[in-house]
């Protein structure tokens, strides 16, 4: 078994506890003597650093949420002078202002560090043609996923979003064996390789790693068989890091978190109470090591759980179930909770391959609507109008029993929805509007 840091990702439970003490009571002296308003928040909540002695005091400490960043924006929340800083990235703003994080020489290392840790994991080695087709730019995914391919000395190839076609080229010119993008992007090109006679025997490549958006187990199967790969699942968010935050491994059984770096905890989203391993709640994130924005329990609006057992793969470091969604994507439809996953989730269980797909949020007569919209494929259907309703029937029934309420599903002409490069929208709420 490989490993890019066996001491750490192997440590026993005591001794990584320890390390995450250690640094935990470090970063909170230097984040409330020099980030004005973490200091404030202690203040109200009435805790002061020398509280903070071990990773049991952490639940003593105030959240911190991206209303803290924006209302700080754009470097209020900085612990470091900027002429320390390094680089700057920023989260899309989509919902209000960006949410800006800076990064040090330092902070650019463990990122790096990071990165090549996951690639280690799903079994890449330097040998390898890591080809990352993540954004460039403000947005953490490309450059984030690129440093570390080289921090471990693979061959780098900046290919990042777009010129779908000339992608497929580069997989097979270049040699690519390891790829970095969103599966919505995989899945356009799987689209695309379809419609060029291209197939997976035309490419070398052996593993991905895939993040940046919710997908679901059933959409992995779909990027494994139409790439010729084994799909893993990266996680990051740029507040914490960006991708390499958590990352599965070769046992494909849970994304291993970064322990030495950050300190996860899952809490009730209502109550915001610590829940006990194992069981599904609200991801937060506490940096210990990062020098120019340390968030102190982050609120990443993840649902999700934790796993501490040892994994198959010798690692001790703690397991991230999969995200099942967000608390902020998260739609009330007539007084359910929805989560997009589970529609996903739902019409994939009968049909793996409708990953074009939108879903519609409307207010009717005072009264909540959901439409599902499903783009049809060539290969679907021959000329019989009986088996094109039998489908929309069938993926209502599913939907409805998925999620416990009722649904309109609506079968759209092939290439009605918008492809992804990125981040892929599966959501339109029109009620907000």
């Amino acid at each position: 078994m490989n490993y890019y840091k066996k001491e750490i990702e192997t440590a026993p439970r005591h001794e990584l506890e320890a390390l995450q003490s250690f640094r935990l009571a470090q970063k909170i002296r230097k984040v409330y003597d020099r980030v004005e308003p973490y200091r404030k928040k202690m203040d109200e909540a009435g805790v002061k650093p020398e509280d903070i002695r071990t990773i049991a005091d952490l639940s003593k400490l105030p959240f911190t949420t991206k209303q803290d960043l924006r209302d700080n924006y754009p470097y209020g929340m900085f612990a470091v002078p900027m002429e320390e800083v390094v680089r700057i990235h920023a989260s899309s703003g989509t919902t209000g202002k960006q949410t800006v994080v800076g990064y040090t020489k330092n902070d650019i290392e463990l990122w790096a560090e990071c990165g090549a840790r996951c690639i280690v994991g799903i079994g890449g080695t330097k040998q390898d043609y890591v080809h990352v087709s993540y954004g460039y730019g403000l947005f953490t995914g490309g450059l984030g996923m690129h440093y570390g391919a080289e921090k471990l000395g693979a061959v780098t190839i900046p290919a990042s979003a777009g010129n779908s076609l000339r992608q497929l080229e580069m997989f097979r010119d270049f040699g690519s064996s390891i790829l970095c993008m969103t599966p919505s992007y995989a899945i356009s090109l799987i689209e695309l390789m379809k419609e060029n006679g291209l197939s997976k025997d035309d490419f070398n490549l052996k593993a991905g790693l895939f993040g940046a958006e919710p997908w679901t187990d059933e959409m992995r199967g779909e990027i494994e068989k139409g790439l010729g790969l084994k799909a893993y699942d990266i996680y990051g968010l740029s507040e914490i890091l960006g991708p390499g935050v958590s990352c599965e491994c070769i046992f494909q059984k849970g994304m291993h978190v970064c322990e030495d770096h950050f300190i996860p905890e899952i809490v009730d989203p209502d109550t915001f109470e610590p829940l006990p391993a194992g069981t599904q709640g609200e991801l937060v994130f506490t940096c210990i090591t990062k020098e120019a924005l340390p968030l102190i329990r982050y609120r990443t609006r993840d649902i999700a759980s934790l796993d501490y057992e040892k994994c198959e793969c010798g690692r001790t470091l703690v397991r991230m179930k999969k995200p099942q969604g967000r608390t902020d994507d998260m739609l009330i439809i007539r007084g359910v909770n929805v989560f997009p996953s589970q529609i996903e989730a739902a019409l994939m269980s009968f049909d793996s391959g409708a990953t074009n797909y939108m879903i519609i949020a409307d207010r009717v007569d005072n009264k909540d609507t959901l439409e599902i919209q499903i783009e049809m494929r060539s290969d679907m259907f021959g000329d019989n109008v009986r088996d094109v309703e039998n489908y929309r029937r069938r993926a209502r029934e599913l939907i409805t029993s998925a999620i416990g309420v009722g649904v309109n599903v609506k079968l759209i002409e092939p290439k009605t929805l918008a492809r992804s490069e990125g981040k892929a929208k599966r959501v339109i709420d029109k009620r907000k509007l």
